[in-house]
């Protein structure tokens, strides 16, 4: 089958590809011109060259194509800019099914993600029906992954998109290239960079066992249906303390109360502003996130997909692995 990947330069678009080469789909990829290649190298994959906000270069990449995985987004906890991310992620996401429709694209996966979810405030894991709204999503990249699922829900509805909903929790793994921002807590740990911690939790799910999640909803997923892709919910301190047990050093001890760390937070994120630098390795939006545990069921995948669960030791010991293997 023809499939087109976006996000495949990234992280888990990349092992989607991968898994979609391996099973002998006839692949091509989504790239932006002059955008990081390193995760192509060695996929037998077709590029094809393409922004998310230009319609043209979209309907083009669509030509002849029978499935589309879009899992390209701009993931940032914080931005500059934050308009750039509801350019990408909301509109761009219309752009791309709107060209998917009119090019006859038979099936669709659209990755969304569990922060589009609602939480329960408590150990009990949430669903894929645990209530939430525009209102509950915190900052800027979760009001806009809040409002792209919005447009996938109302053109299945209104339109007949034949899209099929994931929404993976806590990917890690190799081919985190950038890093996502749970990459980098692992790759700072691993340097011994987190000297402390907070009480917060995950659910984490080895990138492996979220792309087949992506190819088993493209396969059997339901139209107009949401299903998490998770792993295994751990508390930070789990987190931390897996790391350090696999790279041989003591795991940190000291719990951190928020009120202390948010003008570190508000600090770093108003010198990123006036460097014009990268990600703050501490956001506001962030420490507000962690005020409630991130704790997810896969049930329905697993139920209705075939979905496998993989323990989240796994998935550190893979990510832990490829971060000491890179310089």
């Amino acid at each position: 089958m023809n499939i087109l990947v976006t996000g495949a330069t990234g992280f888990v678009g990349s092992v989607v590809a991968r898994q979609l080469v391996a099973r002998g789909d006839s692949v091509r990829v989504l790239a932006r011109p002059g955008s990081d290649r390193r995760n192509l190298e060695g996929l037998d994959a077709r590029v094809v060259e393409g922004d998310l906000r230009n319609r043209a270069s979209l309907e083009l990449a669509l030509r002849g194509v029978e499935g589309l995985f879009h899992v390209a987004a701009d993931y940032r906890l914080w931005a500059r800019e934050p308009r750039e991310l509801y350019q990408s992620n909301v509109e761009g996401t219309r752009q791309l099914l709107e060209a998917a429709l009119a090019a006859g694209v038979g099936r669709i996966v659209y990755t969304s993600s569990v922060a589009t979810l609602g939480l329960t405030g408590t150990e009990e894991p949430a669903n894929e029906d645990t209530p939430s709204s525009l209102e509950d999503m915190i900052g800027h990249y979760k009001r806009s992954k809040f409002l792209a699922e919005a447009v996938v829900h109302q053109l299945v509805a209104e339109r007949g998109l034949p899209a099929v909903i994931v929404n993976p929790s806590t990917p890690i793994g190799p081919f985190d290239i950038k890093p996502t921002p749970t990459g980098r807590m692992i790759r700072d740990a691993v340097a011994q960079r987190i000297p402390a911690y907070v009480d917060t939790g995950l659910n984490i799910a080895h990138v492996e066992e979220v792309a087949r999640g992506h190819l088993l909803a493209f396969d059997t997923g339901i139209i107009g249906r949401r299903y998490i892709l998770g792993g295994e919910d751990m508390s930070l301190k789990q987190i931390l303390g897996t790391i350090a047990e696999l790279c041989g050093f003591s795991a940190p001890r000291i719990q951190l109360p928020r009120p202390l760390i948010y003008p570190v937070a508000v600090v770093s994120e108003a010198w990123a502003w006036l460097t014009h630098g990268a990600e703050p390795q501490v956001t506001v939006d962030g420490l507000r996130m962690s005020r409630k545990r991130m704790f997810f069921s896969s049930k329905r995948a697993v139920d209705e997909l075939g979905y496998r669960l993989r323990p989240g030791t796994e998935a550190i010991a893979a990510a832990v692995e490829w971060f000491r293997q890179r310089p």
